[in-house]
């Protein structure tokens, strides 16, 4: 069995095992390390499990996701019952700043906009709305806005990240222009890619992460 065959078969094996993904409506193409999801789920948390499913295997490259979503008759929703639906799960989200957030629907799309503090604070508005009856995808254009006299960001990332048994103070470098925090480097796996990117989000005054880790 070829490679792209291995790896196809392991993807089809981890949507089977994935409990939120109808696995027998998703088929999955592999080449070189790219696997491409497509076919039909029946919402836009299925299609988000399906993506995040596909990146637990080992030797996946990268995921293009290309499902489409489906509603069954009974989960359809108009765009207006959708917007009300999101603003009062974003109102009761205590980890979110009051009128933080502001809510555009159009076809089952939802737009988030706005500005929050943190990325913690972006990925729970998008997890919000991502569950709700009606959605077929999100688009999430919120903002973090700057931290006032933000300093040293590069090292304190530096200083985080060696607290962490993931990394080797040579394996992965830190660098900052004006909020927007750049990693390069190479670490054993995803996970520890992940891990990177989630330090550097968490330190005060960053407003964006461009993740070049690679992954061997």
């Amino acid at each position: 069995m070829s490679e792209d065959s291995q790896l196809q078969q392991a993807v089809i094996g981890e949507l089977d095992w994935e409990p939120s993904v109808d696995a027998a409506r998703v088929s999955v193409i592999a080449h070189a390390g790219v696997v491409t999801l497509t076919g039909h789920v029946h919402s836009f948390a299925q299609r988000y499990s399906a993506e995040a499913a596909a990146w637990r295997v080992k030797s996946v490259k990268a995921v293009v996701e290309a499902l489409e979503v489906d509603l069954p008759f009974d989960a359809r929703r108009d765009d207006g019952d959708i917007a009300a639906a999101a603003i009062n799960r974003l109102d009761w989200d205590t980890s979110l700043p009051a009128d933080s957030v502001h809510v555009t629907v159009e076809k089952g799309w939802v737009t988030l906009t706005g500005q929050v503090g943190w990325q913690f604070q972006r990925d729970a508005a998008m997890h919000d709305v991502s569950h709700l009856l009606g959605v077929v995808g999100v688009a999430n254009e919120i903002t973090i806005k700057p931290a006032q006299a933000a300093t040293n960001i590069s090292d304190n990332i530096m200083h985080a990240l060696h607290r962490s048994w993931f990394f080797d103070p040579k394996t992965v470098s830190v660098s900052v222009n004006q909020g927007v925090v750049h990693l390069t480097g190479k670490v054993r796996s995803r996970h520890d890619r992940e891990v990177a990117a989630h330090t550097a989000w968490a330190a005060p005054g960053t407003v964006a992460v461009e993740n070049h880790i690679t992954v061997g």
